[in-house]
């Protein structure tokens, strides 16, 4: 198989894992809307992921132009739900601390399973 095909299918995989994901598995008291903007941050994220950019506050707020608090509530969603994690790194100008993403080993595991031997 062509690379360019193999990389169109692993998206299109991606796409529908997030998509059950979210929409099959809501959260207690969230919203029709919570859960589409869900979905559209983790599309963001994995593009952001395959650019090799750092999955940060500041670079996603840079990338979708939307507020840090319309960014971080959208983001907390998704680290509760485990489909990202998170951890602490410095910051770009080195003197604090910065949150940092990656989609969850689990989500790349279940994509994974979707690749052809």
């Amino acid at each position: 198989m062509t690379r360019a095909l193999k990389t169109q299918w692993h998206n299109l995989a991606f796409s529908g894992l997030i998509l059950h994901e979210i929409l099959d598995h809501p959260l207690e008291d969230e919203t029709p809307q919570a859960r589409l903007k869900q979905v559209g941050m983790m599309t963001i994220l994995y593009t952001m992921t395959q650019a090799h950019q750092n999955l940060t506050l500041s670079n996603i707020i840079e990338v979708t132009e939307l507020t840090r608090s319309g960014v971080k509530e959208t983001v907390d969603l998704l680290v509760k739900r485990g489909m990202l994690t998170e951890t602490r790194v410095t910051n770009s100008m080195g003197r604090g601390t910065a949150r940092q993403f990656e989609i969850s080993t689990a989500i790349l595991k279940q994509l994974s399973s979707f690749e052809s031997p």
